[in-house]
């Protein structure tokens, strides 16, 4: 059932693409290959969905060669989203044919307007140092969250989990990963649609302390202060999307 419901978010694609931000519309133009494997995180309102540096969300499916697919008369979804991986011929939107003599443009129906919130939870507020297991607190804040996503008609909900640098980086973007995923499977508990749910690990790599804990000493989790200064850089970054 789960399985069924994703693949038809994803053949919804077809017509459209999410966005994180009302400005990101690319709508009319996203398209799907044939086999329905659509390479971007999408939805009906025809806007590709972002993450917070702006960069597309890629599904499972992405490959060069599924970011350049088109049909007759359309871009690739890559045109705005992997501009480098996709043959710039293939993005010249063609000119459309001027309306005869007399006859009048039919009326466009403007689409609901994308309503979207996104939060930054302490990874510590969440789960204990170096775990992925939810704390009570952190179950109480994403209640919260679930309520909320249950006030709008939801159209996707993404959480990316990060890390600090202290461990290795394999071993913080696995830690990234479940921690995002123990996220989605909690707020499915609480009867969000799994295949409304994405989640991405980041690991370290998109620190936000800077240079400001370079100081402080060897890197271990026994380093309380270091700990302690790079906490902002564990976190997981939720953001819902929906309409009222």
């Amino acid at each position: 059932m789960i399985k069924q419901a994703k693949k038809q978010l994803l053949m919804a694609a077809a017509l459209a693409a999410l966005g994180l931000s009302a400005s990101a519309s690319f709508a009319k133009d996203v398209v799907v290959d044939t086999k329905g494997e659509v390479p971007y995180v999408i939805d009906s309102r025809a806007v590709v969905a972002r993450s917070g540096n702006d960069l597309c969300w890629r599904t499972g499916y992405w490959t060069p060669a599924a970011a350049s697919t088109t049909m007759a008369g359309e871009f690739p979804v890559g045109c705005e989203c992997d501009k480098d991986v996709v043959a710039q011929d293939k993005c010249v939107k063609p000119v459309a044919a001027a309306p005869a003599a007399g006859s009048k443009a039919a009326p466009v129906a403007a689409a609901p307007a994308p309503m979207a919130e996104k939060i930054k939870l302490a990874a510590d507020a969440l789960f204990e140092f170096d775990k992925a297991v939810l704390l009570p607190a952190g179950k109480t804040k994403l209640d919260d969250l679930a309520a909320k996503a249950k006030s709008v008609k939801l159209e996707v909900i993404l959480a990316v989990g990060h890390t600090d640098r202290i461990g290795g980086d394999a071993y913080n973007q696995k830690l990234s990963e479940k921690r995002a995923a123990a996220v989605k499977d909690y707020l499915v508990g609480k009867g969000v649609e799994a295949n409304r749910v994405y989640t991405e690990g980041k690991g370290e790599k998109q620190p936000v302390t800077g240079d400001k804990c370079k100081n402080l000493g060897k890197d271990s989790g026994k380093n309380k202060k270091l700990v302690e200064c790079l906490q902002p850089d564990r976190r997981v970054e939720i953001e819902v999307i929906g309409t009222k």
